[in-house]
């Protein structure tokens, strides 16, 4: 997953994927940045075996269903390759016999799924922090996420302008995301180790990212959630919501008609 999209919506559309290459501006000074971006949040921890279209399909069925927001963390027992809303299935087939393959409904780049933890934020559009800009909120997310790895003694830090690109764009980009960090990513030694995209809809807002090149320890996603919300519920997907993402994963994430719309 690339930075924050920057693909705009036109006025008629609804909906928007998110990764931002926009001009550089200091969000410190209208955003509380010491404050948790949250005052609950419901915490799930998924380690079930699932195809990278289920995977998808279950975040965009807490996206429909969450009513506070909510952070679902999974990993992966299989080769995946997710990539962003925009890009070209063309530039991914020659994956296909090795990698599960799946199309995100945000956008960004290339992601290569095994090991790497893949968490993805929902908030609904009754939170106060839906209100902030799409730019704030990543850069909010990314400083926890920096946070909770300095307190592992880990080397990290949200990347400014002057560490990274001047960014990209979801109508052309369909690179390796993990290769082109842009601002508010999260780096290690000069590396980048997390990115992320965003969507937009009238429901809410969905982040989807990963973090990937480091060793994490085995408390690290409870003190990732920690450093969002003080207020943390540990919750585990109910039947309903899983059955939801079957048919989302059906008519959607699984269809070669959504794999390979572009």
């Amino acid at each position: 997953m690339t930075a924050i999209p920057n693909g705009k919506a036109s006025p008629a559309r609804t909906e928007e994927s998110l990764t931002i290459s926009e001009t550089p501006r200091d969000v410190s000074t209208s955003v509380d940045m010491t404050k948790r971006l949250f005052d609950a949040l419901n915490v799930y921890h998924d380690i079930a075996s699932r195809s990278a279209a289920l995977n998808m399909a279950i975040d965009e069925a807490l996206l429909e269903t969450a009513e506070i927001p909510t952070i679902r963390f999974y990993t992966w027992d299989h080769p995946a390759l997710s990539f962003g809303y925009f890009g070209k299935f063309a530039d991914m087939e020659n994956h296909a016999p090795q990698r599960d393959l799946a199309r995100r409904w945000t956008g960004g780049g290339i992601v290569f799924h095994g090991d790497d933890l893949t968490y993805s934020i929902v908030i609904p559009a009754t939170e106060p922090a839906f209100s902030e800009s799409s730019r704030s909120i990543y850069e909010r997310i990314h400083n926890a996420l920096r946070d909770a790895l300095v307190s592992e003694g880990r080397d990290a830090v949200v990347a400014a302008v002057a560490d990274c690109g001047s960014g990209v764009s979801d109508a052309d980009y369909n690179g390796h995301c993990f290769a082109n960090p842009v601002r508010a990513d999260v780096l290690s030694n000069g590396r980048k180790i997390a990115g992320a995209a965003q969507r937009r809809t009238r429901r809410g807002l969905l982040q989807q990212g990963s973090i990937q090149g480091i060793q994490l320890a085995n408390k690290f996603a409870d003190q990732f959630a920690n450093e969002l919300c003080s207020e943390c519920y540990h919750k585990t997907l109910d039947e309903h919501l899983i059955a939801r993402a079957h048919e989302i994963a059906e008519r959607k994430y699984g269809a070669a008609s959504w794999l390979q719309r572009r």
